[in-house]
């Protein structure tokens, strides 16, 4: 407490305080905690699937179907290298690849749902009733984000490389399709996330750069949003499916920068 009254607090004004501390100090802890409890909805299942948990949908089944740009990302050669590496040095590589994709994801407004393993899952939403972008900006923001993951993998590999460590390779899949965003699991233990065809989609995509000896990959669904001079690859049998689908990959300016 500190005041600009002559002679500082008086008997009466420190009685006061002392009375009023107590008070002071509930209120500020139940804030406190409400933010803390925002943070960690958030660090552990993204922003607005964290917002929609504190906002009650906590059911098993709750949920809603959106259309969405998929971003589907994954490690290559990730069983060797957890074989050769020490534990806390495949940690430090894992950190830093997802620091480099997911984090690119993030920052160009995406939302990380899931890591499964060293696999990333990420929507960029396609706004129906003004709750997410628009269908041009959200593909943008995807292939903004891929670019952006490039260099950033690129820097974080040439740090390691000079300090003697492993670096890593990845593979990025971009689709655009309707899901269902909502509560999956048992009762007792639910995870909000997103099913659907369109997210297999994106991860037998992804599944592709190995075959393609591509590092990026985007569906004919989202290349056709976009005034890109996409590299067309042809069709391709999607992994446990006999639908083919058209791929394409990005110009070597944003696959390789």
């Amino acid at each position: 407490w500190a005041t600009d009254h002559p002679g500082g607090f008086s008997d009466d004004h420190v009685i006061t305080l002392k009375r009023l501390i107590p008070r002071f100090a509930l209120v500020a802890k139940l804030a406190n905690r409400e933010r803390l409890t925002q943070n960690v909805a958030h660090a552990y299942l993204g922003e607005k699937a964290g917002g929609r948990v504190l906002d009650g949908q906590i059911k098993l089944g709750d949920g809603q179907n959106i259309r969405a740009v998929i971003w589907f990302s994954d490690l290559r050669n990730s069983t060797p290298l957890a074989e050769q590496l020490s534990r806390e040095e495949f940690l430090g590589l894992l950190n830093d690849y997802f620091d480099a994709l997911a984090g690119a994801a993030m920052e160009n407004g995406g939302e990380v749902l899931r890591f499964i393993g060293d696999a990333a899952l990420a929507i960029f939403p396609i706004s129906i009733d003004g709750d997410g972008y628009s269908d041009a900006e959200a593909r943008e923001r995807a292939l903004r984000a891929t670019s952006e993951a490039t260099t950033r993998a690129g820097k974080c590999n040439a740090d390691r490389i000079k300090s003697g460590q492993t670096p890593f390779r990845y593979g990025i899949g971009l689709h655009v399709g309707d899901i269902m965003f909502g509560n999956i699991g048992v009762p007792s233990r639910v995870e909000f996330s997103v099913i659907g065809a369109a997210a297999n989609e994106a991860a037998r995509l992804e599944g592709m750069t190995k075959e393609l000896g591509e590092t990026i990959l985007v569906s004919q669904a989202f290349a056709d949003g976009l005034d890109v001079p996409w590299r067309a690859l042809g069709d391709h049998a999607l992994r446990g499916s006999d639908r083919l689908m058209t791929v394409f990959a990005p110009p070597v300016s944003v696959s390789s920068c």
